[in-house]
């Protein structure tokens, strides 16, 4: 297989193959490099980025953040000040006020930020462990 064909098939599944990676490799056909993506996005004012690089998790200083956890649940919370987080374990559903049934599911390896002054419904379906920092 040639690189521009892994490339393709590659590129399909949200994966990026270099072609720097792609490398002669002693009778052994090619070697690849393939690296994730990251991918930030924005909706309803949230900031979610799946899977950041532990370099930028680091660069933030996420593990000296306090901690906060909570079992399924749902509840209303306003947020006084911007809030960072990182999710280590959950899934939730975040209703911002006056969008109707729009929501925001953010889960496990994401890191999200909310702006001050939003109001909001927490619908946790699967039990949060998160680090959070406030602005």
């Amino acid at each position: 297989m040639t690189c521009s064909a892994v490339s393709s098939s590659v590129a399909a599944s949200s994966l990026l193959l270099s072609r720097r990676g792609c490398k002669k490799s002693g009778g052994l056909g090619l070697r690849f490099g393939i690296r994730a993506e990251t991918m930030a996005t924005e909706k309803l004012g949230i900031k979610v980025e799946s899977n950041p690089p532990e370099t930028k998790l680091a660069k933030l200083g996420v593990k000296s953040w306090p901690k906060w956890g909570c079992p399924p649940s749902k509840f209303p919370w306003t947020y006084t000040a911007k809030e960072t987080c990182y999710l280590l374990e959950g899934k939730v559903k975040v209703y911002p006020e006056g969008h109707g049934d729009e929501f925001v599911e953010i889960q496990a390896g994401d890191l999200v930020e909310f702006p001050r002054g939003m109001s909001c419904t927490w619908d946790v379906s699967v039990a949060v462990d998160k680090h959070y920092n406030f602005e």
